[in-house]
């Protein structure tokens, strides 16, 4: 069988430059080596851990705030194994939906290892037989995997990623979760919520160290509410487990201060790396970076000719929505337009709750830069909506550069913002400056209007609730 574009993996990134490459015409094939379609984003990341995030929430509400509602929950319990039921009819649900995309634009679909044989032959190895397809253009879609030292331990029994902790049907007494960073807060907030005692090591000296600092300090004060526990500037020398339990063997950054902290489970969640295992890219002239990501160029085709890569496996954020705007941007590069994806407005999300969400240029980023910028903050206890649904936590913060008032980046933490931060994406897109953004009419009562007043704030500190 020949093909005119094949993808490796169908994630984000994999499904969505499959079926753009068959809107554009193309003879399509996508490749995934497990049953179900949709890679880690569907199936072990982004839409199962939203479902559990939702549903602890829920429960969080239930116990902690409805009675201020004037609603009294008499009785209230949690059923972990429904909770985990109900996630996995919603990644269910999800990854159907992507197999009728498959059948509804025509794309041949693989189950089985796919690999190398040539820059322009690959093996898909299933689990009854070994199959052999050509294709004219292949894109490297195979995502990332946990990065788990050989010194934890990691034995996916009590010592687990993100993968395992998804299906923990029985609620721990304590969690001990390895990484202070988008995934690790988002699961630990989900078992703090429902009872977990949770500690999290981190070995810089905040959270969230990638996005705005404000925004670290601020999602810190609000999970120590809930009841998780932080050791920053620490970093773990060892975890051992048991059957029951696991041991993480912890010490200051600067100084020789150890202990051991103790707990039903040890999440490890220091981060990602490049899936490319057994992927024949030795049959190739494909070059790979000492982290293990493909190297591309500018149209992310790899040193081979007509191989591209895009998602997880190049350099840049580990991010669904980056992954799907590189598929297209592949996808419609073969077809001769000329796409074009801006990095710098790929926005960054955590879904605890308050939400986090950024884009643009970090305050941290703008003074190493040596750019002249302003500021303008505003908290989202000053809105009436938020005192009406008792969110009050959190602020809107714009940078703006301080000759010509363009915003340059936009950080927030507080109720629906992984929503709001779009309005901040699509005005940078066209290069908006703040006062654009504070003469805009926002609806009322809404949280939006933390955006405008934080604009008002920015150009000449003129906002008008606080």
């Amino acid at each position: 069988m020949k093909f005119d574009v094949t993808v490796i993996g169908s994630g984000p990134g994999g499904y969505v430059a499959a079926i753009r490459a068959a809107q554009l015409g193309f003879k399509t094939a996508i490749i995934e080596r497990y049953d179900v379609l949709g890679g880690t984003c569907l199936n072990v990341g982004c839409i199962p851990s939203k479902a559990l995030l939702d549903s602890s929430e829920h429960y969080h509400n239930a116990k902690a705030k409805f009675d201020k509602h004037g609603i009294n929950v008499s009785g209230l319990t949690l059923d972990m194994p429904q909770m985990i039921k109900r996630k996995g009819e919603v990644v269910s649900q999800t990854t159907k939906g992507i197999d009728y995309l498959m059948n509804k634009n025509k794309i041949e679909v693989f189950h089985g290892h796919g690999s190398f044989l040539s820059p322009k032959k690959i093996s898909i190895k299933g689990v009854d037989k070994t199959t052999e397809i050509e294709s004219d253009k292949v894109i490297i879609a195979t995502g990332s995997k946990p990065i788990t030292p050989e010194s934890f331990n990691y034995d996916k029994q009590r010592v687990i990623t993100s993968t395992e902790a998804l299906n923990i049907d029985k609620l721990p007494k304590k969690m001990v979760i390895i990484g202070g960073g988008v995934i690790g807060l988002e699961l630990g907030s989900v078992f703090a919520r429902l009872g977990t005692e949770v500690e999290v090591v981190e070995y810089m000296d905040r959270i969230i160290a990638g996005m705005d600092k404000d925004l670290g300090k601020e999602l810190a004060r609000s999970l120590k509410k809930i009841g998780i526990k932080f050791h920053l500037k620490h970093m773990v020398t060892g975890v051992k487990a048991t059957k029951t339990a696991a041991t993480v063997s912890v010490q200051k950054r600067d100084t020789e201060d150890q202990f051991e902290i103790k707990a039903d489970y040890c999440l490890v969640a220091i981060g990602r790396r490049a899936y490319t295992d057994n992927l024949g890219l030795e049959n190739t002239n494909i070059k790979t970076d000492d982290k293990g990501r493909i190297e591309v160029n500018e149209h992310l085709e790899t040193s081979e000719s007509g191989v591209f890569a895009i998602g997880d496996v190049i350099k840049g954020a580990m991010l669904a929505h980056k992954a799907e705007e590189e598929g297209v941007l592949v996808a419609e590069y073969l077809a001769g337009q000329k796409p074009h994806v801006d990095y710098n407005l790929i926005p960054g999300v955590v879904y605890t709750w308050p939400e986090v969400a950024g884009v643009g240029k970090t305050e941290e980023q703008l003074k190493e830069a040596g750019v002249a910028y302003k500021s303008g903050k505003f908290p989202f206890r000053a809105l009436g909506r938020s005192r009406a649904s008792m969110d009050t936590e959190g602020f809107v913060k714009i940078l703006a550069d301080e000759a010509t008032d363009e915003v340059l980046g936009v950080h927030m933490i507080g109720p629906r913002v992984a929503d709001l931060i779009i309005e901040a994406n699509a005005l940078m897109e066209f290069k908006a400056t703040a006062e654009d953004i504070a003469r805009i009419s926002h609806p009322h009562p809404t949280y939006t209007e933390a955006v405008k007043e934080a604009a008002l704030a920015a150009t000449a500190n003129r906002a008008l609730h606080i």
